[in-house]
């Protein structure tokens, strides 16, 4: 087996085949996306410049950056927490372990907002309910320009990374974020007179289901992003009971 520093010189090429190799025996997912994702974090570089620069040299100081980003994700840490980020809805979406990586499920869920509001004219009124990294909230609004969406979260970490998402893509004006459990922070017929559409990921993982998740969720994403009771859906009910009210 090729260890980093095992060669005196490490190329673009030789890293990326070592790094295919070594994810492939750890079981990572997508070796190759993955390795490209890493490296092309640690040098600062698009992933297509890795492959117009395949016999570039990496230096000692990012060969021992990318060394301990290549065992955490052998690990099976996440790689978007790895890099800060993941695409989702055709954005670049920060993340942290404070809140859940945005699936590409999640998508579909923006899709079919997206849809209703346009079928709908003049402003409108969204509430976001456990927003977590802000990526449905930002992404609808980014993409339906008459959107003004409320976005709540229980976690103010999570918030935090939200803002980041918020002020990424310019959304200040069109996204506002509430620290609170569901609608707790909201203040009906003051912050809207009604909302036009609410729309949530909540938690949704039954406790059974909890125990079989993949390894790089259970050990590395939020519990609490995640579990959503005996059945999965003790934050549905709490949502549909009082949705009536805004």
């Amino acid at each position: 087996m090729v260890y980093i520093g095992g060669m005196e010189v490490w190329t673009i090429q030789k890293l990326l085949g070592w790094m295919v190799e070594y994810f492939g025996v750890k079981g990572v997912d997508s070796p190759r996306f993955s390795a490209e994702l890493l490296l092309a974090h640690v040098l600062g570089w698009k992933r297509i410049e890795l492959y117009t620069h395949f016999n570039a040299a990496v230096g000692a100081q990012r060969l021992a950056e990318l060394r301990g980003l290549v065992k955490r994700a052998g690990e099976h840490e996440p790689i978007a927490y790895l890099v800060g980020a993941t695409e989702f809805y055709s954005m670049t979406i920060r993340v942290s372990r404070d809140c859940l990586i945005p699936r590409p499920e999640t998508e579909g869920l923006v899709e079919r907002a997206i849809d209703f509001l346009r079928r709908r004219s003049g402003e409108q009124q969204v509430l976001d309910l456990c927003t977590g990294s802000g990526c449905i909230a930002v992404a609808i609004a980014k993409n339906h320009p008459t959107a003004n969406v409320m976005a709540t979260d229980i976690c103010e970490k999570a918030l935090s990374v939200a803002a980041e998402n918020m002020r990424a893509h310019g959304l200040e004006d069109r996204v506002r974020l509430l620290a609170g459990d569901l609608f707790e922070p909201v203040i009906a017929g003051l912050d809207a007179a009604r909302f036009d559409l609410i729309v949530s990921n909540p938690p949704y993982v039954s406790a059974s289901e909890y125990e079989k998740l993949d390894r790089n969720v259970r050990d590395y994403e939020p519990k609490k992003a995640l579990d959503g009771g005996a059945d999965g859906l003790d934050v549905y009910r709490r949502i549909a009971a009082r949705a009536a009210e805004f």
